[in-house]
């Protein structure tokens, strides 16, 4: 984000649940009631929203959307197991401590010529050691940066339920108060809170302290009529035959008993694969060369390469 956007035009766009539904849309997220509801609710009570569902509805993507549209920056952090507070909030950037503690070794003699005594020596040398463990020394990592943009930032904390539970914990702080403690500096604390976004794939069940803290939202597979609506605004150039049908065969998929069910994304990823093919028509052939895009299995497609003929029958009489 190059422009400071004021916050006249952020409370604008916020200013109601229908406002956000039809911003998001302009910038091709179409969001239901619940959706921009969530974000409504977030950004007036300063609540962050724990977004869950399966993998590839759109949970990543409504962060993403929504920091593009409000023109906020995008500060992301993917989770995952062993990940710990050094490199989510902060780190002291050690090489440059090294440099200047070879710099104050080589004018020790020089900074302690004037000194009277042991103790007045030792006073001197603390204030060195203060100094290495200054903001000029600090790295800051995603959270720590999220806290301390001016004009607000939208915070993703992505894919949380792949963390240790020690991790969860150490969120909550941030999540209630929007601040962190630095042992060695302070409590810093946002002057504009981010509107954060935690996504989860339900990997483990996330801890009940987490939960209180936080909006819940959960993002389901999208029904035949809304799944036609993001295809559209996703890949509006595939002519709404072909869209109909490729989304009426996947609605009917998702009724198979499969290791993975095909989500909106894979939905949108096909849609692109059959405009990239040319095709005007679902046809038996057509479906089971690109049944990969769709399906990620290898016993799903097999499987399901019995019954193309009869899946795409019914789909292009839809």
């Amino acid at each position: 984000m190059n422009d400071i956007v004021s916050q006249d035009a952020l409370d604008k766009k916020l200013a109601s649940v229908e406002s956000i539904t039809e911003g998001l849309g302009s910038i091709g997220y179409i969001a239901s009631r619940r959706i921009a509801t969530a974000i409504f609710v977030a950004e007036n009570l300063s609540k962050p929203i724990l977004v869950e569902g399966s993998a590839g509805v759109g949970k990543t993507e409504l962060a993403l959307s929504t920091a593009q549209w409000l023109g906020l920056p995008l500060i992301r952090m993917q989770c995952y197991e062993g990940l710990d507070e050094s490199k989510a909030l902060y780190e002291w950037k050690y090489g440059k401590q090294l440099l200047y503690t070879q710099i104050l070794k080589d004018k020790m003699g020089d900074t302690l010529s004037d000194t009277k005594g042991l103790d007045e020596a030792m006073q001197r040398l603390h204030g060195f050691g203060d100094l290495f463990f200054s903001e000029q020394f600090l790295e800051p990592r995603p959270l720590l940066k999220a806290l301390r943009q001016k004009h607000g930032a939208v915070l993703l904390i992505d894919e949380v339920d792949k963390s240790d539970e020690e991790f969860e914990a150490f969120l909550l702080e941030i999540l209630s108060a929007f601040q962190v403690t630095i042992p060695e500096i302070g409590t810093i604390e946002a002057s504009v809170p981010p509107l954060v976004f935690l996504t989860s794939n339900n990997m483990r069940e996330m801890g009940d302290a987490l939960k209180r803290r936080c909006l819940h939202l959960f993002i389901p597979l999208p029904d035949a009529k809304l799944e036609q609506r993001i295809v559209a605004s996703r890949v509006p150039e595939i002519e709404e035959r072909l869209r109909r049908q490729l989304v009426a065969f996947v609605q009917m998929l998702r009724e198979e008993d499969l290791k993975k069910l095909p989500s909106i994304s894979e939905t949108i990823d096909w849609a692109r694969v059959l405009l990239l093919l040319h095709a005007d028509s679902l046809d038996a052939d057509l479906v089971r060369d690109t049944l990969n895009v769709l399906l990620k299995f290898e016993q799903d497609i097999a499987a399901v390469e019995r019954s193309v003929a009869e899946l795409t029958r019914k789909a292009k009489q839809a």
